[in-house]
């Protein structure tokens, strides 16, 4: 059948490990943030499989399958890099697509199973609009003084150098959902926000806007994350590739895949569940991971915090924000000088605080929708 416009959205959410995808009721999808809100998710699925494998190209036709009787007019995808070229969300035409291939090497693990997947999709659904969603975006307009890196000039200028921050897609949700949940305009909101999963990041919003973050011109930087390194010294890295002690290839798959958690705990494990357990069982290794890795948060959460004229609240999300409150605790307890108290609450089965009801600075968990703001962002694309 011919799509409409009134026809669900596809959002298509591509990790380097695995996939997302929903099918999203654009008529819901305006008060989605609001708390109550009708559920505007119509379909999801996950597959934990890269988005490229045979099982990732099975599991996205059979959902298009089942779902032959709605058939998508827009599908929008999550890009964690669009470089210079695509900082905005954007049709998805030949000159963007290769734009976006000519950084993919900025975010190696994400990228070019993305960009594979598109090219499979859209021959797919060949009558829908593709739309690509950076994950860059929100911090599109960081100011001068936090996106400009101390390098030379034509370094810069040759190469488009500059700190370009990610997780935009669930930071744009966490801000909308915090302003319905305190009651406030998201537009006036002064907040921190640490992003903690897989890949982990802290950013600061003044007046709506994100005016300084953690990550950089790569999703490498900043706080330890699952397996990547975060910030080191940069010059800890040319000494290890001087006098043939590493390779690049070699220093390259260490600070991605070898680092972070895993590399902290020893290779026991770059799951905060798993080091939790660890840790209480005695293992020094899982403590020295956790310890390091809620230390290096709670740094740039207090840097973040310098960016803001006051501290409205403090917002988790991400899978390890949402849903580990060990490392919420121990992050919060070396805050006090920002006056923000130990939570009083574990989790909880919905997004609100978990501080006290009067603390000074509330302290909230958000459950990450991505998939919402992507569909959002997807139909201002188009519109």
């Amino acid at each position: 059948m011919t799509a409409s416009p009134d026809s669900p959205v596809l959002v298509v959410d591509a990790g380097s490990s695995s996939l997302r995808l929903a099918l999203v009721d654009p008529a819901r999808l305006a008060d989605a943030a609001r708390p109550g809100a009708e559920e505007p998710v119509i379909d999801s699925a996950h597959v934990a499989k890269p988005p490229d494998s045979d099982d990732a190209t099975a599991a996205v036709e059979e959902f298009l399958d089942r779902h032959r009787g709605a058939r998508p007019a827009r599908v929008g995808y999550r890009i964690v890099h669009g470089g210079r070229a695509v900082l905005a969300p954007t049709v998805a035409d030949e000159a963007v697509i290769a734009a976006v291939r000519a950084v993919a090497d900025l975010a190696p693990l994400h990228l070019p199973p993305t960009l594979r997947l598109l090219t499979a999709l859209r021959d797919r659904i060949r009558d829908a609009v593709h739309v690509l969603c950076p994950d860059t975006a929100f911090h599109a307009g960081l100011p001068a003084a936090a996106s400009t890196y101390a390098l030379p000039a034509d370094w810069r200028d040759r190469y488009d150098l500059r700190r370009y921050g990610f997780h935009g897609l669930s930071y744009a949700w966490a801000l909308r959902r915090t302003g319905h949940l305190l009651d406030r305009d998201p537009s006036g909101l002064h907040v921190v926000m640490a992003h903690l999963g897989g890949g982990s990041s802290v950013t600061a919003v003044r007046d709506g806007a994100s005016v300084d973050t953690s990550m950089g011109l790569t999703p490498l930087d900043g706080v330890p994350m699952s397996t990547r390194s975060g910030a080191v010294d940069p010059g800890l890295l040319l000494w290890l590739l001087s006098d043939g002690r590493l390779t690049a290839e070699e220093l390259t798959e260490g600070l991605y895949r070898r680092s972070g958690l895993l590399g902290l705990s020893r290779g026991r494990s770059g799951d905060t569940r798993e080091l939790v357990a660890a840790a209480a069982d005695g293992h020094a290794d899982a403590r020295l991971a956790l310890d390091v890795f809620t230390h290096r948060v709670r740094r740039e959460i207090a840097a973040a915090a310098t960016s803001l004229a006051r501290l409205d609240a403090l917002v988790f999300t991400g899978e390890i924000g949402w849903d580990q409150p060990e490392v919420r605790h121990d992050v919060c307890a070396g805050l006090a000088l920002l006056g923000v108290d130990i939570p009083v609450t574990g989790n909880r089965d919905d997004d609100g605080l978990i501080s006290a009801a009067d603390a000074s600075i509330p302290v909230l968990v958000v459950e990450t929708r991505e998939e919402l703001q992507l569909a959002q962002e997807t139909l201002v694309a188009t519109s």
